[in-house]
């Protein structure tokens, strides 16, 4: 049996308002077993003392592309499967280096890579998948270009493309199924015009309606959720009127579809940090001249509509949503999001929030008693200083997952 005892720590997880000096906290075999603001008895575990310092559970990034290794993402999809899968690999450690145990994929990844960190054999976050994204002919993640015709039935099945192409009620349902069926936790199509695609515009609808309620049937049938890629105030009330629950990006809204978004029960997951660095180092990185053109369409709303889902008390989820290069800049979303917001709620995006949309309420994104004991230490209070929450992780002197320390320099 392992166990590890931190004591005199500073709780915080977002449940409160702010953080719970004082506390102690029993880990044993990867699983939190105690929390109390009394001593904890533990004969026989390692003890670690935090004189005070911030223990909160590990971050949770609910929009990530693993497999984008080059903010080209036509490019990505040709690359081979071998050299996708190893730079893969190290844009996990990457990110699990920052204080991030657990990312949510949103198109591309595959259960290989959730198995290769099931079985240890490369030092990741947990990794929540929906397989390749759906898209319909001339839609988001279609990189074939205006002239290009290839076969579109295998052309999602590279490891560095984003998604697929499907047309139609009855294509929708098959690879919604095969997406289920090779391991996908849940559904994502895309419902709207995108910046990295290079044939659809912005305001452009992704999918009948009749295709998108198909979708959102079928992860109901395997008891799971659609996700949506969504700019436009049209394309998210429409999406969510046919059952969509995760709303990404979300940067056109308007309050009164945001008041939508609540009474359906659904969710939005900005992403702000990405826009903001396609426009600064896109086409440094090799973004095309017609996304570059995109991003600013997007980009300035994308603050505004921070606010605007804040006031009509739709739950936001963390979402970084980088490219390449630019994976490095993912927590800077923290920082955006505290110009808007207040820094409680930045954090709950990151924890309490991003647990419920990937189901594990009460297993991640808390520092409670039958969590898995995912864990960082912070030098400093995030709740004063957000930035605490970036630079690589240099201000976590202990990263931990599962009970087992990924970094710790506490003793030096």
């Amino acid at each position: 049996m392992t166990a590890i005892l931190f004591r005199n720590a500073s709780i915080l997880d977002g449940r409160a308002e702010a953080a719970l000096p004082d506390h102690h906290l029993l880990v044993e075999n990867g699983t939190i077993r105690e929390v109390s603001d009394r001593p904890i008895s533990a004969a026989g575990a390692e003890v670690v003392d935090l004189g005070g310092r911030t223990l909160m559970p590990g971050l949770i990034d609910c929009h990530v592309h693993v497999i984008a290794t080059m903010a080209d993402l036509g490019a990505n999809a040709e690359l081979p499967n071998t050299l996708v899968a190893l730079r893969a690999a190290k844009i996990m450690r990457e990110m699990l280096l920052r204080g991030f145990t657990t990312v949510r994929d949103l198109g591309g990844a595959d259960h290989g890579l959730v198995m290769a960190i099931e079985e240890g054999l490369i030092e990741a976050p947990r990794l929540v998948i929906c397989g390749k994204a759906l898209s319909q002919t001339g839609g988001h993640t279609d990189y074939r270009g205006r002239y290009h015709h290839r076969d579109v039935e295998h052309y999602g099945d590279k490891a560095g493309a984003m998604g697929r192409v499907v047309d139609g009620v009855d294509n929708v349902r098959r690879v919604a199924r095969e997406e289920i069926k090779g391991g996908a936790q849940f559904i994502k199509i895309m419902a709207n015009g995108g910046v990295s695609s290079p044939t659809d515009p912005i305001a452009f609808l992704g999918f009948s309606d009749d295709e998108v309620r198909a979708a959102v049937e079928e992860a109901r049938n395997a008891q799971t959720y659609v996700a949506a890629h969504l700019y436009t105030d049209e394309a998210i009330r429409r999406a969510v009127e046919c059952g969509v629950i995760s709303v990404e990006h979300g940067n056109l809204i308007t309050p009164e579809t945001a008041r939508l978004v609540r009474e359906k029960g659904a969710y939005v997951v900005p992403t702000n940090v990405t826009f903001d660095y396609l426009a600064k180092e896109g086409a440094a990185l090799g973004l095309p001249p017609a996304s570059i053109a995109k991003i600013e369409d997007v980009r300035e709303q994308g603050m505004a509509a921070l606010r605007i889902l804040h006031e009509a008390g739709v739950m936001m989820a963390y979402g970084s949503d980088l490219l390449g290069e630019m994976h490095r800049h993912q927590s800077d979303e923290f920082i955006l999001r505290g110009q808007v917001l207040p820094a409680i709620e930045v954090i709950r995006s990151a924890t309490v929030n991003a647990a419920r949309v990937l189901g594990a309420e009460g297993r991640l994104g808390v520092v409670a008693p039958g969590a898995h004991a995912d864990l960082i230490v912070v030098q400093g209070d995030p709740l004063a200083d957000l930035s605490l929450l970036t630079g690589q992780g240099r201000h976590m002197p202990a990263i931990m997952k599962a009970g087992r320390f990924i970094k710790n320099t506490l003793a030096a």
